[in-house]
């Protein structure tokens, strides 16, 4: 007899992702996209894509950012509820393919003194982390060297060249190709990284220096020619930060990372947009993909599988009530949605929804005859009324014992909680001077 349906605020989501260059094209930057509160991960990544235009040749890894570091990368197939409205998601935009190739994890860490052993003066992490790709097989020092001098070059400040003179490694079309030279401050392409002199990585003509760490930045040895990697796990690799690296580069870029929601920004939009109740029925209507917790069984295949679940209206009542559900839970907050939605006093045709047909069904319009509105919060409101006399044609306004006349227009307003339609055709069933309403069944609605 009546339908729950979600407001769309409340089957999208706002998320904030920042998205770095892994291969040193641009600075960082912040945004904002919608995606299915239901949604997973290629769903963020599929909007984040458009959002930063993102080129057919590259990807995007998405991960998250904990304590500076990284915490963990997710999935495709992972579903977007698990991350939290205080994480700090990270994008990092690297070639196509990079599953191949062997990823580099750059943290960074501040240090007293630049020495061949410095001494770093605090446990705590600096910065944001960074990632890139090298080859497999191009993991000499002045490969990795190479590498991550490159992801760094948006961050060189400008005060540190000279005029005419480029940026570090600057205008790069690739991880080959790199050599460092004149203390790296610039660098050529062309050139192979395999045949650059040796003398040219020791730590006096090198910009900054590179330790292997592990994945909570613990410094281990400091890069050199024999460092051994384990192949097919990430290199993590440690930064540490003088005040000759902090001449150089511009930490600012890599500090301060957003949040993926801000509770407060969306509680005014909530008040701001407005919708109508087709996009409702839609939002109610539309697909829902199931997790991995919630795989299904295929009798075919005889396997467990991801797929989507969808409701569809199989006939219509003649009295159709429909409850607005303007109340979210969570399991950190709790919210009511003062969000105006635009519902049809006439004519509401709702042929199209209803999937059972025959031959002699006439079209479902509806009528509206009555609005029970909702004042106030989760811990306390108000109720009041709208109810058409259907013999006078008029509207009035029940509120506790004060009952008022108003116009038609008035009935629609962002308090409606339930609405009350009746079919208009030639089997509509014989309609009271008011359809009472029973107050218990608005409580159990929620419940």
């Amino acid at each position: 007899m009546y339908l729950s349906l979600p407001l769309p605020s409340t089957v999208t989501r706002m998320m904030t992702v920042t998205v770095f260059s892994g291969t040193g094209d641009s600075l960082p930057m912040p945004y904002t996209v919608t995606v299915p509160k239901n949604g997973v991960c290629r769903d963020l990544c599929k909007a984040l894509s458009d959002a930063c235009c993102l080129k057919e040749s590259e990807t995007l890894l998405l991960g998250e950012v904990y304590d500076y570091r990284i915490y963990r990368y997710f999935s495709p197939l992972e579903l977007l509820h698990i991350i939290k409205d205080g994480d700090q998601l990270v994008a990092y935009k690297l070639p196509a393919g990079h599953e191949k190739l062997l990823r580099i994890e750059i943290l960074h860490r501040n240090v007293d003194r630049f020495t061949p052993e410095p001494q770093f003066n605090a446990r705590k992490l600096i910065g944001s982390p960074l990632v890139t790709c090298i080859p497999n097989d191009s993991t000499r020092k002045a490969d990795i060297y190479a590498a991550v001098s490159a992801v760094l070059a948006p961050f060189v400040r400008a005060k540190v060249h000279a005029p005419g003179e480029s940026l570090l490694n600057g205008s790069r079309p690739s991880l080959d190709g790199i050599v460092l030279k004149d203390n790296g401050a610039s660098c050529e392409k062309g050139l192979s990284t395999s045949n650059v002199d040796e003398a040219t990585s020791d730590a006096e003509f090198l910009p900054f220096k590179l330790y292997l760490s592990d994945d909570k930045g613990h410094i281990r040895n400091p890069v050199e020619e024999d460092s051994d990697h384990v192949f097919g796990l990430p290199m993590r690799l440690l930064m540490g930060w003088s005040d000759k690296e902090h001449e150089i580069y511009n930490l600012k870029y890599m500090d301060d990372l957003p949040d993926v929601f801000k509770p407060g920004f969306m509680s005014k939009k909530t008040r701001q947009e407005a919708v109508n109740l087709f996009s409702c029925l839609d939002a109610f209507l539309k697909d829902e993909p199931l997790g991995p917790d919630d795989m299904w069984y295929c009798p075919c295949c005889k396997e467990h599988r991801q797929a989507s679940k969808k409701l569809d209206l199989w006939r219509l009542p003649e009295i159709l009530v429909v409850h607005l559900k303007r109340f979210s839970y969570s399991r950190y907050m709790k919210n009511k949605l003062d969000t105006f939605v635009n519902f049809p006093i006439h004519d509401l045709d709702m042929t199209k929804y209803a999937k059972h047909t025959s031959g002699g069904d006439q079209p479902h319009i509806y009528e509206l005859y009555a609005v029970i509105n909702h004042y106030g919060g989760l811990g306390g409101g108000h109720y009041s009324a709208y109810a058409k006399l259907i013999e006078e044609d008029s509207w009035y306004h029940f509120d506790d014992s004060h009952v008022s006349t108003v116009n038609e227009e008035e009935t629609r307003t962002s308090a409606a909680y339930l609405l009350f339609y009746r079919r208009v055709d030639g089997n509509s069933c014989a309609m009271a001077d008011v359809v009472p309403v029973d107050t218990h069944m608005v409580d159990s609605l929620e419940a």
